[in-house]
């Protein structure tokens, strides 16, 4: 690995470690605020409302999409042998799933409104063709190419 690339995959790195930080400490305020809520009316009511509820649902969607594609680069670089094939019997349906899974924030549209709706569904439409470049990166094969 030359010296540009050690460089990217370490700031890659360490901003993998501040991102963790930052999700272990939205969780434990969330964690706090769910508590409290019961007991507090108005935290609740503010912890109801539109656009905290927005930028919860946003988070929970970016970090299902995260969680899935991971999945996926584990297996790509731990190499997986047999992943490539698999990928390829299995890529119709994960397409057909995760096309489903894409318009999933249209049934949200009274909370989180249309167009959150539509951006999150338009990040959500790429995530199986991310997979299958990620995949024909690892196992280039002669069905792949």
């Amino acid at each position: 690995m030359d010296r540009e690339n050690r460089e990217s995959m370490d700031e890659i790195h360490l901003r993998i470690l501040r991102v963790t930080d930052d999700l272990r400490v939205i969780q434990r305020e969330l964690n706090c605020a769910a508590m409290q809520a019961p007991n507090d009316p108005e935290l609740m009511e503010a912890l109801a409302d539109q656009p905290e509820m927005e930028s919860v649902q946003g988070l929970k969607s970016a970090l299902d999409q995260m969680r899935h594609f991971l999945w996926f680069y584990m297996q790509v670089v731990t190499s997986d042998s047999e992943m490539g094939e698999k990928f390829r019997q299995m890529f119709p349906f994960v397409l057909a799933l995760d096309q489903l899974w894409a318009v999933a924030p249209f049934l949200l549209i009274q909370e989180i409104g249309l167009g959150a709706a539509f951006a999150v569904c338009a990040a959500l439409l790429y995530l199986p063709f991310s997979e299958r470049t990620l995949i024909r990166m690892a196992y280039v094969g002669p069905r792949a190419q």
